[in-house]
């Protein structure tokens, strides 16, 4: 059975930082493209940031420079280094790992950015 669960999420001030960890159980994570979308009630997923097997990394504009992905495939595990909160990324994360025409989504996690 696959899994992938996020942790990692919480409540933070302006200018806060966050990790949030995507670990994988029953695929290899390293023959993935995995990446992280966010979404707010009522409103379109966003995708946030991609990881490609081989390491290259895409991210929205409104994350630039701010958030970080990176996988450790020894560890089967993916992250999201958010730096620079602001209250527009407050929202519910959620990891996926895409293969071809396959894939899995975890069961999202809060961040909620407030004074």
């Amino acid at each position: 059975q696959v899994q992938l669960v996020e942790s990692g999420g919480g409540l933070v001030q302006p200018g806060g930082s966050l990790r949030l960890s995507c670990a994988a159980s029953g695929i290899i994570l390293s023959a993935y493209v995995m990446g992280w979308y966010r979404q707010a009630p009522g409103k379109q997923r966003e995708l946030v940031a991609t990881i490609t097997n081989g390491g290259s990394t895409n991210y929205a504009d409104s994350v630039k420079g701010r958030f970080t992905i990176s996988r450790d495939n020894a560890k089967n595990t993916m992250y999201l280094q958010m730096n620079s909160l602001i209250p527009e990324d407050t929202d519910v994360y959620y990891c996926y790992a895409r293969l071809v025409a396959t894939s899995y989504w975890g069961q999202g996690t809060q961040v909620t950015v407030s004074s």
